[in-house]
């Protein structure tokens, strides 16, 4: 985070770096004062002729927050509460729906459900657009205001509506609830390691850490490849992507971010040592791996340490700096754009996959067995092998898999049987593995 002390000497650097006349400095700040009177006098307007009486800072504070949102759909303005409210959540436990949304003309989109919430089983997904809350139309609302609107007591509930595509707007019924995010998870499949992270908290890199410790105690030398799961991760604290980044590159530039100014592009590098040995890796995402994610996605495909398989992801690729405000609440202000190791922009751009796979459903497909070799009559039979294994007629041929593609991968399939695109990332990595065997021997 960027701190409001180096903010301001930067901001002095600026004026420094570019001098002005003194009769256009002098025509700058005339004309900097007659804006500011004209807020004055309309904030004047507002507080005695309007046909409510309003709070002081309520308007000021929705002016505020009305300048900053119309910067982009990421800045905004935090009171006091709302300040607290962000600490507390990038600690990993807050209150709510468990669900990530931005702006998107006017409407709340969803950038991602966050697992084992209200929002994920009640079957939200990235892109749906949510039109009402409680009856209430979202057009006119505030990216904040929507957000505390969707927040409330424990076990009370709201009714959402939503519009997905081309279908028709649906209504859900969520219930809130007390969200604690356990933002890394972890199991072994065969020889293979599968970790899915769901957020960049406080406690990501510790828990990447601890998973890949728990990975070698269970396979020891047998470990031989690692899917990283970032589908549906929206981001996230910047410091934890880079350091999840660090745990597989030994060298090398992980991200870097360039604001308005030159002089405060910053460049975050790898330190020597991977967890993994240089495994093979395979990274899973989709359009609901955001921001953080996606810095670790592009960072670890630039350096062709991992494949990148899924979906293109969503494309937030600006810095949001944090900025308190001496008691009175933060602002959230855009102030720089991220770029992944080659140089890449990830701004309404994504990360492109190396290998698109779709969501899809697994379904077996019935087909008739077909006459082989073994089934001829007199056909040699094989001196390796004592017996057929399998009788002509006595079983039906294995039943293939086929996928059925779906726009977007429900949150509640992800590391489950019906996972398609985790089966065909292990499939991957399984392929990886055999042919460097080969390669060795």
């Amino acid at each position: 985070m960027i701190s409001v002390r180096i903010a301001t000497v930067a901001l002095v650097g600026l004026w420094l770096a570019t001098p002005l006349t003194a009769a256009a400095q002098s025509n700058n700040t005339s004309d900097t004062y007659r804006q500011l009177n004209l807020f004055g006098e309309v904030f004047e307007r507002v507080r005695s002729d309007y046909v409510e009486e309003v709070q002081d800072r309520k308007l000021i504070e929705d002016a505020i927050n009305g300048m900053l949102t119309a910067l982009d759909p990421h800045s905004s303005y935090m009171n006091a509460r709302t300040y607290r409210d962000m600490q507390v959540q990038t600690r990993g436990e807050f209150g709510g729906l468990g669900i990530e949304v931005t702006m998107e003309n006017g409407l709340v989109k969803v950038v991602s459900p966050i697992d084992d919430t209200p929002a994920s089983r009640a079957g939200l997904k990235p892109g749906d657009l949510i039109t009402h809350l409680d009856g209430e139309q979202v057009m006119g609302l505030t990216l904040q205001d929507a957000v505390d609107k969707m927040r409330g007591p424990v076990n009370s509930s709201i009714k959402l509506t939503v519009r997905r595509g081309n279908q028709e707007p649906f209504e859900l019924t969520l219930t809130r609830a007390v969200i604690k995010i356990q933002s890394v998870r972890s199991r072994t499949e065969d020889n293979l390691g599968y970790i899915r992270i769901t957020s960049f908290t406080e406690q990501t890199d510790l828990g990447v850490r601890n998973a890949i410790q728990k990975m070698k105690e269970q396979l020891g030398n047998k470990l031989a490849g690692v899917v990283l799961d970032l589908r549906n991760n929206p981001g996230g604290l910047l410091d934890q992507a880079v350091a999840v980044s660090d745990e597989f590159l030994d060298k090398g530039e992980i991200v870097s971010t360039r604001g308005r100014r030159s002089e405060d592009a910053q460049r975050f590098n790898a330190k020597p040592g991977d967890l993994i040995a240089n495994l093979p890796m395979v990274v899973i995402v989709n359009g609901g791996s955001a921001s953080a994610s996606e810095i670790v996605a592009g960072a670890l495909q630039d350096h062709r340490r991992a494949i990148v398989l899924g979906t293109k992801t969503f494309g937030k690729g600006s810095v949001q700096t944090i900025i308190p405000l001496g008691g009175q609440g933060a602002i959230r202000l855009t102030t720089a754009r991220y770029y992944t190791p080659s140089g890449r922009s990830i701004q309404a751009q994504g990360i492109e996959p190396d290998i698109v796979v779709e969501p899809a459903r697994i379904e077996k497909v019935d087909q008739p067995r077909s006459r082989r070799e073994a089934d001829l009559r007199g056909a040699l039979r094989n001196e390796q092998q004592q017996q057929r294994t399998v009788p002509p007629g006595a079983q039906p041929a294995p039943q293939q898999e086929g996928p059925s593609p779906e726009s977007e991968v429900d949150p509640n399939a992800i590391d489950s049987p019906a996972d398609y695109q985790l089966a065909r990332a292990f499939d991957l990595l399984r392929g990886i593995s055999l042919y460097a065997k080969r390669v060795t021997n």
